[in-house]
């Protein structure tokens, strides 16, 4: 038996052949209705479009990059992806993923090759900078980058990202606030070259820290580990080393907070009776936890960007291309007043 083109389609789902294209390849121009008609005979012909095809006809690949320092499997990563996807893919688009783009060599490697390929019709970038210059190629061939959590917009044309700088000082001038004198912020070590947005907010922390200190005796110290599986161990061997166990412990993210309450447990160190220890990102587990955090909502930005590409992709006005998010301050069981 032939294999059904799309004129077979066509004429049993009782549309035109552009329709059956669109339903494919454009479905905001299709009704919800006439598309799931032509779905339905499309899967029971077993017809898929040329996705070759139809690039070669609209100039479009059908595809977007996303691009990430770290693994997905981390939990905000994981939220930004799926924010995209509910966007991208229900307007026809996939998604290819590029994981552990960490050093300066790996993002030029990407933008270099990319613009030979051709492949992709939009580039996400989540939580590092790009080189302005690495990515002259892609705006002459007219592939949007948009940003998602990026500590500079120089070098996207859109962009999404939350104020790490402001929010960290916020938290840690709620810690302040409630009268604790040994600030302690452990955090892991920048990566030269990649600018990362996590690093802005020890520049949050030690602002705060700076501006209480010429009103009041605050001893605070910012302990930087290396980056890696065993950053939390590291975090925690360094704590246990000062001479004097801070009253309060601002960490870089829950990831860091999480892990330390439990494993302070062990050594007789609880949370809020001994210290107060905040948060940042109130990512999974927080709220099981208690655990006072600063609030972001990554799968909100992942659907803000994937809204700002697919406009970028179609020629629109974008109207604010860029967008800073104020994270939030969530209290819960961490935290208490200073107590001598």
């Amino acid at each position: 038996m032939a294999k059904a083109d799309i004129h077979d389609v066509a004429k049993a789902a009782g549309v035109s052949i552009s329709t059956v294209s669109r339903a494919f390849t454009r479905p905001e121009l299709v009704s919800e209705k006439t598309r799931r008609k032509v779905l339905d005979v499309a899967d029971r012909l077993d017809f898929n479009i040329s996705r070759s095809a139809t690039a070669l006809k609209s100039g479009r690949t059908n595809r977007v990059a996303l691009l990430m320092n770290e693994d997905i499997s981390s939990w905000f990563n994981t939220e930004v992806f799926a924010g995209i996807e509910s966007v991208m893919h229900p307007a026809g688009y996939d998604i290819s993923l590029f994981q552990h783009i960490d050093t300066a060599a790996t993002r030029r490697e990407f933008f270099t090759d990319l613009p030979i390929r051709r492949n992709v019709d939009a580039v996400f970038v989540a939580s590092f900078a790009i080189d302005p210059h690495e990515v002259e190629q892609l705006r002459r061939i007219h592939v949007p980058i948009v940003g998602i959590n990026i500590p500079s917009t120089d070098g996207f044309d859109a962009s999404i990202s939350i104020d790490d700088e402001g929010g960290m000082r916020k938290a840690a001038q709620h810690l302040i606030s409630l009268g604790h004198r040994r600030i302690v912020y452990p955090c892991s070590e920048a990566v030269e070259d990649m600018g990362a947005s996590i690093d802005a907010r020890a520049r949050g922390f030690i602002r705060a820290c700076e501006e209480a200190s010429a009103r009041r005796d605050l001893d605070w110290r910012v302990l930087t580990v290396p980056r890696g599986p065993e950053f939390v161990d590291s975090a925690l061997s360094a704590l246990l080393a000062l001479d004097e166990f801070p009253d309060a412990i601002c960490c870089q993210m829950d990831m860091m907070a999480i892990p330390l309450v439990l494993k302070l447990e062990r050594y007789g160190r609880s949370t809020p009776r001994d210290y107060s220890i905040v948060g940042f990102d109130d990512s999974i587990y927080a709220r099981e936890m208690g655990l006072t955090t600063m609030r972001q909502d990554p799968r909100a930005m992942g659907r803000a960007a994937a809204d700002k590409a697919l406009r970028l992709i179609n020629g629109e006005d974008l109207g604010e291309a860029h967008e800073i998010v104020e994270p939030q301050l969530v209290l819960r069981g961490t935290d208490a007043p200073y107590a001598a």
